[in-house]
């Protein structure tokens, strides 16, 4: 059994945050994504980087996510599975998932999060991943 993981990039404003298309991962191997954001600085406090997750047929999880200052918040029934880490020189968020089963098969979102509109943002990629499955079907 494989495990399929799809990841949506996307870019507004001249901000990008650019993850591979798809990746398969074998069930108790590691994961590893990464996310190169460009247009903003991962140290700015007006902005936060972060992971969500859609399992199919389910609402979005939200993961983890790492504020300017480098504050980092996790999902607590998630934080065993996964760990968040930043290389702000290199402009890169990396979401790295210990021995992942079949339950982790989902689309993963590398999303931004502005400091007071985290919820329009949220919503945004919340519908813009509505859009994308239902495409796919």
């Amino acid at each position: 059994m494989e495990i399929m993981l799809l990841c949506v990039s996307t870019g507004v404003n001249g901000i990008d945050l650019i993850q591979p298309d798809s990746m398969v991962v074998q069930p108790g191997q590691p994961l590893t994504i990464t996310c190169q954001v460009s247009g903003y600085s991962l140290t700015d406090s007006s902005y936060a980087t972060g992971w969500i997750r859609q399992c199919e047929g389910k609402p979005m999880d939200w993961i983890s996510h790492m504020l300017g200052g480098g504050t980092i918040y996790q999902n607590s029934a998630l934080k065993n599975t996964f760990s968040y880490s930043r290389d702000t020189s290199a402009g890169t968020v990396t979401l790295t998932g210990q021995s992942v089963q079949p339950a982790d098969t989902a689309v993963y979102y590398c999303l931004l999060f502005m400091v007071r509109k985290s919820i329009l943002i949220y919503f945004f990629l919340y519908f813009f991943g509505q859009m994308l499955d239902n495409e796919q079907k």
